[in-house]
């Protein structure tokens, strides 16, 4: 039976409820309408700091690079060292940690006008490997227990600079989502003796309601539970903590669903489409994580076109995420779509 009134849906990742009211879809809009980003971008922009052979902030110049290209970010939200915490009295409601560790940018190419779905499919496997090596290198750091990979694209998700880029923030503390998911994930393997996204996206795969595309090694769907309109998280579908411990095989294919994956979401509005996505892999503190399950989210904002989007405002804010489409809806969408950008046609 389709779900076509007003209900709630678990996220078993997280343990909260979203409300999913499908009617409001056909409400009109008079809200806020966004501007389109510009698509005629040069290959290389001479006052891009991103691009190759051009000075970033302090006078540091970019190498003349051909592949991928990382460095230390100029302006890092965190740093390797911090002054100590001064011991908090017991039950202050002022208490405050230190937090220390590295922030870098990942440039996915010297293209200044080609994000993932443009780019040829070895250049991406190339930007696969490089995050793999990137958080083998941050986890192998003293004082460092999660590392977050993460792209922001577009301006409409904060990104300051559209020379396409991914960052990577290593931290000394597990941060908030990845701390539910591991909860989630450890309750759900005591309760049952089975792996929480094993099971999970085997029943996807049966059920093929809310896939989106899929491989040997990968399976990018609509979540169950998804908040934004086409929101999308990537399951490996071998039980794999980590990047650092995907094979040849596995990095090709991760590679091989980005790119279809991406290249629907431009297709969707035949735009480039904006969207955080960062992935989950388990915590590198030293400890075993066998319930952990390697998987990326993606959360774009775009709602009916181009230039409407969803906001996270008044209810959602003060009481639980709403979303207007149903994750089925969404996923019949962007399945339908080619693998062949709409630029390439």
């Amino acid at each position: 039976m389709p779900l076509d009134f007003p209900h709630r849906r678990y996220n078993a990742l997280t343990a909260e409820w979203v409300l999913v009211s499908p009617h409001r879809a056909q409400r009109p809009w008079l809200g806020q309408v966004e501007r389109v980003s510009p698509e005629n971008l040069e290959a290389h922009d001479p006052a891009c700091y991103l691009c190759p052979g051009n000075e970033r902030a302090g006078g540091v110049r970019n190498p003349a690079y051909t592949g991928t290209f990382v460095f230390d970010n100029d302006f890092a939200a965190l740093r390797p060292s911090v002054p100590e915490a001064a011991p908090a009295e017991h039950g202050s409601l002022f208490a405050y940690e230190p937090e220390q560790g590295l922030c870098r940018v990942i440039c996915f190419s010297p293209r200044h006008d080609l994000s993932l779905p443009e780019l040829p499919l070895a250049a991406v496997e190339q930007v696969v490997q490089t995050w793999v090596d990137q958080s083998r290198d941050l986890a192998a750091l003293d004082d460092i227990n999660y590392v977050q990979l993460f792209e922001n694209k577009g301006a409409q998700m904060g990104a300051s600079n559209p020379h396409p880029h991914s960052q990577v923030w290593a931290s000394g503390h597990l941060p908030n989502e990845p701390a539910k998911e591991l909860a989630t994930q450890a309750r759900y393997h005591a309760d049952h003796g089975r792996c929480l996204l094993c099971d999970y996206v085997t029943q996807e795969r049966v059920a093929n309601e809310r896939l989106v595309v899929a491989n040997e090694h990968c399976t990018a769907l609509v979540p169950y539970w998804a908040i934004w309109p086409f929101e999308t998280m990537v399951v490996f579908n071998r039980h794999v903590a980590a990047l650092t411990d995907l094979t040849p095989a596995e990095v090709a294919g991760l590679a091989d669903i980005f790119r279809r994956l991406t290249t629907r979401y431009d297709n969707l509005f035949e735009v480039s489409f904006p969207y955080s996505m960062g992935f989950h892999p388990a915590p590198v503190d030293g400890q075993p994580h066998p319930t952990w399950h390697l998987h990326a989210h993606f959360y774009p904002p775009l709602l009916r076109s181009a230039t409407v989007r969803k906001f996270m405002v008044g209810y959602e804010l003060l009481a639980m995420p709403q979303r207007d489409l149903t994750a089925e809806q969404a996923a019949v969408r962007l399945r339908a779509l080619s693998d062949t950008h709409y630029r390439a046609c």
